[in-house]
């Protein structure tokens, strides 16, 4: 299966990882090439050349999608291109694996749609934190009734913000911090309820970013779903250099008969059943990118579907314009 990379700007690692992990995949990578003006892809080509691949270089990636006929993009530019080249290798019925958010505007997004609709392709966003073993295994917990029905859910997405690329630095390159770093949260509410949104109200600042422009340091998201269930979305670049980790994640979900909590990487559940807090056994885990090739394959359903991918990136730009205006936004 033939696989080439538009740019070079996100988590490009959900690929490589699998590719450096399962020698057997049959995957040959044909071609890499900038996706937005620019964008340097040097550190992908050294990091894809030491995997044994020899790759094309190109500087436009439609000529690359042209002349190489790949079966798989993997779309990683400027986050406000994502859409613009994901368009291009749907309508050339090549199946897109990109980076989040999907688009960065709601004309963008509709047309993404249209694309997908026609194209018959696979489409998936880089959600890969569904397939970290805290949060399949908190899932799996979930579904088993372990904290009855879910009323209330908080997320928390919180980063270090180090030194980041020039693009960061304008609202038109980055598309915001909601769509960037909350979608995640937006997805893992999605996923654990099952449910719609209804409405959001939202509101992010940009103090203390380190002269880094437009980027949105803190944001704060409340989210009305189906059946009056609430949730709450804490998104900030506050993460002190010397933790640990560069993120922290963590998701809390108050059901009618108890909760369950993911966070530094491990799961735990109180409940009506066992007196005391219980850390629970880890799931195993798994690759996004795995999973979006036994799609390809007829093998099964990506985990991710396009349809997550799509209503994720809506909900997170009615987030980001309630955040703007000031305002309750419904969905």
């Amino acid at each position: 299966m033939k696989v080439c990379f538009v740019g070079s700007s996100g988590h490009y690692h959900d690929v490589l990882t699998p590719l450096r992990l399962y020698h057997d995949l049959n995957i040959h990578v044909v071609g890499i090439a900038p996706g937005s003006t620019g964008e340097s892809i040097d550190k992908l080509r050294k990091e894809i050349e030491d995997l044994g691949y020899k790759p094309k270089i190109y500087e436009d990636y439609k000529k690359m999608f042209d002349e190489t006929n790949p079966d798989i993009a993997v779309i990683n530019c400027f986050f406000g291109d994502l859409a613009k080249a994901s368009i291009e290798a749907l309508n050339r019925k090549i199946h897109v694996f990109t980076e989040k958010p999907a688009a960065t505007n709601f004309e963008d997004l509709d047309l993404l749609k249209e694309a997908y609709l026609k194209s018959q392709c696979s489409f998936t966003a880089m959600f890969g934190i569904r397939y970290k073993p805290w949060f399949l295994t908190a899932y799996n917990y979930l579904k088993k009734g372990v904290v009855g029905e879910i009323r209330l859910l908080n997320a928390q997405k919180s980063y270090k913000l180090g030194q980041r690329e020039p693009f960061y630095k304008q609202r038109k390159t980055y598309g915001g911090t909601i769509p960037w770093v909350g979608s995640h949260g937006v997805d893992w509410i999605r996923w654990f309820t099952g449910l719609n949104f209804i409405s959001v109200y939202a509101a992010h600042s940009k103090k203390y970013n380190n002269n880094y422009g437009d980027l949105e340091t803190s944001a704060l998201c409340h989210f009305e779903l189906e059946n009056e269930i609430f949730a709450s979305l804490s998104i900030d670049y506050y993460r002190p250099n010397n933790a640990p980790t560069h993120d922290d994640d963590r998701l809390r979900v108050v059901g009618t008969k108890g909760i369950i909590e993911i966070m530094h990487n491990k799961v735990y559940l109180i409940n009506n059943e066992v007196p005391g807090i219980r850390e629970l056994p880890l799931e195993q885990e798994k690759s996004i990118f795995l999973d979006f090739l036994s799609e390809i394959e007829k093998k099964g359903k990506c985990m991710v579907t396009a349809e997550d991918s799509f209503e994720v990136t809506r909900i997170c730009l009615k987030a980001l314009q309630s955040a703007d205006k000031e305002k309750i936004i419904f969905l």
